[in-house]
């Protein structure tokens, strides 16, 4: 009798925990870097383990993926991305893992910002602040043309020599150039800017993109995940409204920033800031001389208070610019990635909080 009820009890108590391994068992998520990882951690709260492939700290720009990420990801119930050619790492990543499982990009359904469009208003305002400098050198250049025009006939020999030089290494040229391009596609963003976080309207539509994809895997929890994707959303409501508080208490023709990058179109867009950065949407290449020196004169021209520096980014380009230009660095801004709890940009909510504290404090001083 005795055995009997040893036995059933350990039937009992093995029962038990079998269920409650079950009832523990979390929704593996892989999110591209650590801002999204956020996003999934706010809506998914207790039913999901979040893995970044971009660490905290880290820049998705340069990020080369590792044979542990492509195995994180073969393991995965759902992948997160931002979209916008931001992880275009991702597409041979998920081949190598031969993921077939849910991929949400959370960046589908925004209105997103054309950056060529962007980048010839902005060779415009250049060329309004270099007029007046073109203006009195025309004299000059028009003596310098009549002195070169003697010498044309001579650099049209030349210019045949070194064209007859120059064939045949364009085969050559042309390989290493396909080289260079297959090396770097990885990291170009075409005609869109990515950053598209940085409106608190688009990360709106991040949170209900991620509700959705972790409905679709774990439907027994989806009014929890709609609930929290509410919750959370009335959260942005809150922060939208006191940050356009705060840079409003800014005049419009102040709110002028350099970042390093230009990874803050939409904040400019959604706040009515102006951002101006010497490099392109990504931290891969390095800025041209001529855009930095049209940079340098928009800035003292216009009498720009402060450059900042970023997280993410080697930031030696800003410093340069700020000696040269006697505009101060007014802080560190947290672009494409959060920073580690003991520091004041662990959540998104709290980097735009602080981004935004930052701002408003250098333009004010």
């Amino acid at each position: 009798m005795f055995k009997k009820i040893c036995s059933s009890s350990a039937v009992i108590l093995g029962l038990t925990a079998s269920a409650t391994v079950m009832a523990e068992q979390k929704v593996a998520v892989i999110s591209s870097f650590s801002i999204l990882g956020d996003l999934v951690s706010e809506v998914g709260q207790e039913h999901v383990v979040v893995t970044n492939l971009v660490d905290v700290g880290d820049d998705a720009h340069v990020f080369n993926p590792t044979p542990q990420d492509a195995k994180a990801i073969s393991k995965a119930q759902l992948v997160v991305i931002n979209g916008l050619q931001f992880e275009g790492w991702m597409p041979r990543l998920i081949g190598a893992a031969n993921y077939k499982g849910v991929q949400v990009i959370a960046s589908n359904g925004i209105d997103v910002i054309n950056t060529k469009e962007e980048h010839e208003h902005q060779d415009d305002e250049h060329e309004k602040h270099s007029d007046n400098g073109h203006d009195k050198h025309n004299d000059e250049e028009h003596e310098e043309h009549e002195e070169h025009e003697e010498h044309e006939e001579h650099e049209e020999h030349e210019e045949h020599e070194e064209h007859e030089e120059h064939e045949e290494h364009e085969e050559h040229e042309e390989h290493e150039e396909h080289e260079e391009h297959e090396e770097h596609e990885g990291h170009e963003h075409g005609d869109t800017d990515p950053h598209a976080w940085h409106s608190i309207k688009n990360v709106k539509i991040y949170v209900h993109n991620i509700a959705e994809g972790l409905m679709q895997v774990d439907p027994k929890h989806r009014s929890e995940y709609q609930q929290n994707a509410t919750n959370y959303i009335q959260k942005l409501d809150k922060l939208e409204l006191k940050l356009t508080t705060q840079i409003a208490s800014i005049p419009a023709a102040e709110r002028k920033v350099i970042t390093p990058h230009d990874a803050f179109g939409y904040f400019a867009r959604d706040f009515n800031v102006t951002f101006l950065a010497p490099q392109g949407t990504s931290t891969e290449y390095e800025a041209n001389a001529a855009d930095v020196a049209a940079l340098i004169k928009q800035i003292r021209h216009e009498n720009v208070k402060a450059v900042f520096v970023e997280n993410i980014a080697d930031n030696r380009l800003i410093e340069q610019i700020s000696r040269e230009t006697n505009a101060k660095i007014g802080g560190k801004l947290y672009s494409d990635a959060l920073s580690y709890s003991d520091k004041p940009a662990a959540t998104y909510i709290q980097m735009m909080q602080y981004n935004v504290d930052t701002i408003v404090a250098a333009l004010k001083n």
